[in-house]
């Protein structure tokens, strides 16, 4: 379905005349660079039909069990999906998306549960990143040992076999107590996620949205599902907040309430009409 023009036209009013930008993105967002959403199982299995053969689920796959049960199979998942990630690029609607944050007078901040590191690669600083769910490009100790990760080494690589999905290579290891390591990643029933890096950034982020003057941040949402719904919740709370209609872009799903904006398009096209509309109110 087309995107409507008028709120295609007033969406690109609120982003042209704010001071401050949050984008919050779930996976939706890139899927114009290529990467899978996972949405429903067969969407899963599209992406794994290795998975399809065992019988496992995106749910059941992405636990932490698999990292004690079978460590094979967990990294052939994650390493496949980190391979995958790291020769990714980011499509042109990121880059879009970085220079209207780059113009505000008060900078930006985004909030995505992407653990690909997309926004990352795309330029936006790492700082100004609240990784929700974490980072696939980031490890620590399956334990925990302690509460650290670290950036996964620029020579990393894993060896999946795709028929089988289990990992041919060696897994990485923990950088402190030399036992074997995980993701940084947030996975289903999960109680050793160490979340401090995720963390530091939600107090920066919660502190930068007070300084604020209400009624001046642009809220753009961009392909979040509502399976796990913690991008939708925080871009409508935050807009709330700031006494501003959220911008929803996403081909499904897209209904909002309380006067927001619902732009039922992928975000690449919706990106691009937007800054055709913006280029013509500067």
């Amino acid at each position: 379905m087309p995107a409507d023009r008028q709120r295609l036209s007033e969406a690109a009013k609120i982003i042209a005349s704010a001071e401050a930008i949050l984008v919050c993105a779930g996976a939706g967002l890139g899927v114009d660079s290529g990467l899978p959403d996972y949405r429903g199982a067969e969407g899963f299995w599209r992406a794994y039909p290795a998975a399809k053969k065992l019988g496992l689920s995106f749910e059941e796959l992405a636990n932490p069990r698999w990292f004690d049960l079978d460590p094979g199979l967990a990294w052939g998942f994650y390493g496949h999906r980190f391979e995958l990630y790291r020769r990714t690029s980011p499509h042109p609607g990121h880059a879009v998306l970085l220079r209207w944050a780059e113009s505000k007078k008060h900078g930006y901040y985004v909030f995505t549960s992407n653990v690909d590191g997309q926004f990352q690669k795309a330029g936006f600083s790492d700082e100004r990143i609240v990784e929700c769910h974490g980072s696939l490009l980031h490890l620590q100790c399956v334990k925990p040992c302690c509460s650290a990760s670290w950036p996964a080494p620029a020579d990393l690589r894993f060896d999946v076999d795709p028929e089988t999905l289990r990992l041919r290579s060696e897994p990485p290891r923990c950088m402190s107590c030399s036992g074997p390591a995980r993701p940084n990643v947030l996975m289903f029933d999960d109680v050793r996620w160490t979340d401090g890096r995720s963390a530091a950034r939600q107090i920066r982020f919660r502190l930068w949205l007070r300084g604020l003057t209400r009624g001046r941040l642009a809220v753009i949402e961009l392909g979040a599902g509502v399976a796990v719904p913690t991008v939708r919740t925080t871009a409508e709370q935050v807009a709330s907040a700031a006494g501003v209609p959220i911008i929803r872009i996403n081909p499904r799903n897209a209904e909002t309430s309380d006067g927001g904006l619902s732009i039922e398009a992928g975000a690449l096209e919706a990106l691009t009409l937007l800054d055709e509309r913006i280029r013509m109110l500067i």
